[in-house]
């Protein structure tokens, strides 16, 4: 049986599809609330966690991660569900990078 020899130059590299996760503004949820699950789910400090809070408030929406699909559509279902138990109307949606 012949053997091949695999080389840097065979081998392909397949990086998966980056999704934004996007922050969406409501009326009812608190900036305390967001900023709690900008720095457990999304792992911001203080300041950035603040910083897309205030955009979010200001602008209607901001990105706050980019991920593969399955990361993003986990921190999407995180966050909805502390939301929800929480008893706050906060939504956050993947986007195609």
């Amino acid at each position: 049986m012949p053997t091949k020899v695999i080389t840097e130059n065979d081998l392909e590299i397949i990086t998966p599809k980056l999704f934004k996760v996007i922050l969406l503004n409501d009326d009812y949820t608190t900036f305390d609330f967001v900023i709690e699950i900008l720095r457990s789910v999304f792992h911001k400090s203080e300041e950035e966690a603040i910083n897309i809070t205030l955009k979010v408030d200001r602008e209607g929406s901001a990105v706050v991660g980019v991920y593969p699909y399955e990361i993003a559509q986990m921190k999407v279902d995180k966050t909805h569900s502390l939301a929800r138990t929480a008893g706050y109307p906060l939504r956050a949606r993947i986007e195609e990078v």
